[in-house]
């Protein structure tokens, strides 16, 4: 795990969230893994981030919640992406992205540390 990896996660995880949201609802920990698989384990969600994080969103009304069965049998809240919350993804992701290409750009200018 990168040094700095929680300071980033922090600021990106409402959007990894939404992301995550939108082919389907899912519980909180169906979230956390989906970031893990898709990421290759480079990133992982902590329940202490996590939860806090899926509230704010809801409070914002970016995502909606209700309690059903898991696959497991087990009680839980199911979280699902609204129509502000898949605007919101659509602004987010596009601003992230062009900052993230400005940044690879800089990192790969010469001399390269890569």
């Amino acid at each position: 795990m990168a040094r700095d990896q929680g300071a980033l996660l922090q600021g990106t995880l409402g959007l990894l969230i939404l992301k995550a949201l939108v082919v389907q609802e899912l519980h909180g920990y169906g979230i956390a893994r989906w970031v893990q698989d898709v990421t290759g384990d480079v990133l992982q969600i902590e329940e202490g981030s996590l939860y806090p994080a899926l509230r704010r969103l809801e409070d914002r009304g970016l995502i909606s919640s209700r309690w059903a069965i898991t696959e497991n049998n087990r009680r839980a809240r199911w979280y699902a992406l609204t129509r502000a919350g898949r605007a919101h993804l659509r602004e987010d992701a596009s601003t992230w992205l062009q900052f993230s290409r400005a940044v690879t750009q800089v990192l790969r200018a010469e001399p390269s540390v890569l």
